[in-house]
């Protein structure tokens, strides 16, 4: 999967990822009235609201990107009813022809590693019937348990040719509290980051290796020392717009090659008409005002590539 990712940045020319990670307040009223309209004031509602605002902003991008990255905890605040909106989003980014990153960011061990693996990544064989749970093609991972939790997802993903992206240098004001610390002189990021490339260097594509990294641009310098520890594996990278992030902050995740690095913007594209300068568009046209924000993101992380190189 990693080179269908490599293959949509190409054809977009976009590297970057949007966040469909809805909440209520993001919502446009006429989506909600509709929903409660028909199922009332209840978690359905919410969820088949969320839906229609994603389907929304699906039609009006996909043509402009090479991936989403829905967050499951905003569909999981919906219960059973936002789960099913979060895989009937998976399924129409997929129908759309972009990769899907299910930012999920599960970290166990065991049979417990395994199951999430196995519902977010793998098949589950019922019988003489087999089924993918949710689908996603890439999803998060959390390293803090050490390899036993990162092992099951790479076992999945070689079987099913899909992809992790390992938190390493998360975009977060405290993740120093943890990540920076200093073992044996050295921070803590830099340690998970070089067990990265190791497993990544046994797990590659062509160019790059299926298993990523989360590096967030809200941390330029760490982005620097990173990218030189794993050339060879992709990089999410959040933080960009509503967090800080800015496109000059963030070219160092990239190589030479203009690839490497993927940049994601969340609230910032789904919830863009709230901006002021996208307000005219109204939230009648919330989706349009979404697709006018990822081409100015687009523009503005190509801009500052072009000056680095």
């Amino acid at each position: 999967m990693i080179h269908q990712l490599i293959e949509n940045i190409k054809r977009t020319n976009a590297p970057i990822v949007v966040g469909l990670d809805p909440m209520l307040s993001y919502l446009p009223k006429h989506l909600l009235d509709k929903a409660e309209k028909e199922y009332g004031e209840t978690l359905k509602a919410a969820a088949e609201a969320v839906w229609e605002y994603n389907k929304g902003i699906l039609d009006a991008t996909a043509d402009l990107i090479p991936a989403v990255k829905p967050q499951i905890a905003m569909y999981e605040q919906f219960g059973v009813d936002g789960l099913i909106a979060f895989r009937k989003t998976v399924d129409y980014a997929k129908e759309k022809g972009l990769v899907v990153i299910g930012d999920i960011k599960r970290g166990d061990i065991g049979s417990t590693s395994e199951a999430y693996a196995v519902a977010h990544l793998g098949t589950m064989t019922i019988g003489s019937k087999s089924y993918q749970p949710f689908g996603e093609d890439f999803v998060t991972v959390n390293p803090y348990l050490g390899s036993d939790g990162v092992k099951p997802f790479i076992k999945v993903c070689e079987q099913e040719k899909k992809g992790i992206f390992v938190l390493v240098k998360t975009s977060n004001p405290s993740s120093g509290e943890f990540q920076d610390r200093l073992i044996d002189g050295r921070p803590l990021y830099e340690i998970v980051g070089e067990q990265v490339a190791e497993w990544g260097a046994q797990h590659m594509g062509d160019s790059y290796s299926y298993i990523g990294a989360v590096v967030g641009a809200t941390y330029p310098e760490q982005g620097k020392v990173l990218r030189k520890l794993m050339p060879k594996s992709y990089f999410l990278v959040p933080g960009y717009g509503a967090q800080g992030g800015k496109a000059e902050d963030l070219v160092h995740c990239f190589n030479e090659d203009g690839l490497g690095a993927i940049v994601n913007s969340s609230r910032g594209i789904i919830a863009a008409y709230k901006k002021e300068e996208y307000a005219s568009f109204g939230e009648e046209h919330y989706a349009e005002a979404s697709r006018q924000a990822v081409m100015d993101m687009a523009a503005d992380i190509n801009g500052a590539l072009s000056r680095v190189k």
